[in-house]
C-alpha cells in the first residue's frame, strides 16, 4: 500500500507540473504578436468591409498594408473621418505601399483618401484588445 501511495503522489505532482507548464505556454502564446496582411493575398484594395470578420486583434499585433502607392494610400482617421470618408489635417498618412502598423489597445479606423476610394469600400475599422 505504501508503494501505491508514493506512486499516486508522484502522478499528482507530475500532473500539477504539467498543468502549470500548459498554463504558462498558453499565456506565452497569447502574448505573441500576430502579423496580418490586410486584405490577405488581395492586399489593401476595394471592398475591404468584411476582412476583419472572424479576426481578433490584440495589442502588439501588426497590420501590413500592401498596395500600389501610385493608386492608394492608408490614412488613420477617427470614427467621424471613417464614416464621412475624410481625413483631418492631423491624420496620419501612410504611402509606402508596404506599411506596417503596430496596434495598441483601442479602436482603429483606416481609409484610402484617393478620390472615391473610401466610398468604394477601401476602408476598415477594428478594435485591438
Amino acid at each position: 500500500m505504501y508503494v501505491q501511495g508514493r506512486s499516486s503522489a508522484r502522478q499528482a505532482t507530475a500532473f500539477a507540473v504539467l498543468m502549470i507548464l500548459l498554463s504558462l505556454f498558453s499565456r506565452l502564446r497569447a502574448t505573441q504578436a500576430t502579423t496580418y496582411a490586410v486584405g490577405d493575398s488581395s492586399g489593401w484594395n476595394f471592398n475591404m468591409g468584411n476582412w476583419t470578420e472572424g479576426k481578433r486583434f490584440n495589442a502588439g499585433d501588426i497590420l501590413t498594408f500592401n498596395y500600389d502607392s501610385s493608386l492608394h494610400n492608408v490614412v488613420m482617421v477617427d470614427a467621424k473621418g471613417y464614416e464621412n470618408c475624410s481625413a483631418s489635417s492631423k491624420a496620419k498618412i501612410y504611402n509606402s505601399g508596404n506599411d506596417k502598423i503596430k496596434l495598441s489597445r483601442g479602436r482603429y479606423y483606416f481609409i484610402c483618401t484617393f478620390p472615391g476610394h473610401c466610398d468604394g469600400g477601401l476602408k476598415i475599422q477594428l478594435s485591438a484588445y
